[in-house]
């Protein structure tokens, strides 16, 4: 019977396949309403940038356990680049970013094109730059040789929380 097959034997065999596809979809538990969202831990990477870093590297401490790190890296080759991501307990993006490339022209990279306002936003005792944005606010403050940027999609109230909770500290590398 080989090359007598019809048209409606392939639609059968179709039909088959899709009931066993639908009857695996239904027996199969399966999560719709789960966080996709994966957390990374960022403690290794922090440890090793710090000792890397030409700065005191910002890192947070003490964040509720809502506050969800979702990226992490540290790039020496592109201006000794930090870059930690968060979701925040709204679900909106904070990131740290700092780098040894201080000019308004990184700022306004990491920060989707964000300006400078003229204002400031007092935390802790140092007062950060506001900067706003169509996609992305931030707070800006910059030290000697290096620039620390927290920006996202949070407002202003959430990014000085994350501001706040920064420790800045440099890890002499060994040797």
């Amino acid at each position: 019977m080989k090359g007598k097959q019809t048209i409606w034997d392939m639609v059968r065999s179709l039909a088959v396949i899709g009931l066993v596809v639908g009857g695996i979809y239904i027996f199969i538990p399966h999560d719709d309403d789960g966080d996709p969202t994966r957390v990374v831990d960022y403690r290794v990477e922090t440890i090793t940038a710090r000792r890397a870093a030409p700065y005191p590297l910002a890192a947070p401490v003490g964040l509720a356990k809502e506050w969800r790190a979702t990226s992490v890296g540290y790039e020496r080759k592109n201006a000794h680049s930090w870059h930690l991501g968060f979701l925040d307990p709204q679900d909106q993006y904070v990131a740290v970013e700092q780098s040894s490339e201080p000019s308004d022209k990184y700022i306004a990279k990491i920060t989707q094109q964000a300006k400078a306002t003229g204002r400031t936003q007092q935390v802790g005792d140092a007062a950060w730059e506001r900067w706003e944005g169509e996609k992305y606010d931030a707070l800006v403050r910059r030290g000697e040789g290096y620039v620390t940027v927290v920006t996202g999609t949070a407002p202003f109230e959430q990014l000085g929380a994350m501001a706040s909770a920064l420790e800045f500290k440099q890890t002499p590398a060994a040797g």
